[in-house]
């Protein structure tokens, strides 16, 4: 009776000792190197700042995009108030689309119903209640002489409102059991969006209409501010200022 305990006893420590073992092994979490960070140097140069440092490659890209923008923008003055214009539309379409798709990120809100087709939507209804109103104060004469024109501007805020009614009636209809609060964080986070951008593309046109002169000496300003910023930055800053945007000093 003694040895068959002693055995029993002794492959009960075997086995523990094998499980422990087995444990230890499997918790063990073998160091992995971190990932190395994204190049982001464009195709075409590539070859020409293969030897360079990531430091002094991001001030070339940089100086590079910087005179084409210039450029960019030295082109629209010559062309004048339209293209101007052109510009600036299409700006806020893009800053929209950037804004409504970071809010798809974080809201993971990819499978709600008809979210960006009324996102866009209401953009469309805010542009033509602002560019509307634009369009009476600046081009009366045109509008008078066409009567389908007048029709337009007489009931201009009228059909506006309409228009986002059907939207928020299409909202309303889009909604889902159990996303609600979602939804309506979404839909909040378009209304916020149409805000600023649609708002601050419409002073700018404003601006634009009273002549070109107004446009030009702020954005010249924030043009001049931005790469100021960056250069100092580059040669004199030390301390980071925000984790957000590490590169900033």
């Amino acid at each position: 009776m003694e040895t068959n305990l002693r055995k029993r006893n002794l492959e009960q420590e075997n086995n523990t000792s094998e499980h422990e073992d087995h444990l230890s092994d499997s918790s063990i979490i073998e160091p992995t190197e971190p990932p190395k960070p994204k190049d982001e140097t464009p195709e075409f140069m590539k070859e020409a700042l293969k030897d360079l440092t990531p430091r002094w490659r991001n001030w070339w890209i940089r100086g590079l995009f910087t005179i084409l923008m210039i450029g960019y923008f030295g082109l629209v003055i010559y062309l004048g108030t339209f293209a101007f214009m052109a510009s600036v539309i299409l700006f806020q379409v893009k800053c929209f689309h950037e804004i409504i798709t970071i809010g798809h990120q974080v809201y993971k809100s990819y499978d709600l119903p008809w979210f960006r087709t009324l996102s866009w939507y209401f953009l469309i209804c805010s542009n033509y209640f602002f560019y509307g109103e634009t369009a009476m104060e600046h081009f009366a004469a045109f509008i008078q002489s066409e009567k389908h024109m007048m029709f337009l501007a007489k009931y201009h805020r009228l059909i506006s409102f309409m228009l986002y009614l059907v939207g928020f009636m299409l909202f309303v209809l889009s909604l889902v059991k159990k996303r609600y609060r979602l939804q309506f964080f979404m839909f909040g986070w378009t209304h916020v969006t149409l805000l600023i951008i649609v708002t601050q593309s419409h002073l700018l046109l404003q601006n634009l209409l009273e002549g070109i002169i107004w446009l030009i000496v702020p954005v010249s300003m924030v043009i001049c501010n931005d790469i100021m910023a960056y250069m100092c930055g580059f040669f004199f800053g030390r301390t980071p200022l925000i984790k957000l945007s590490p590169k900033k000093t």
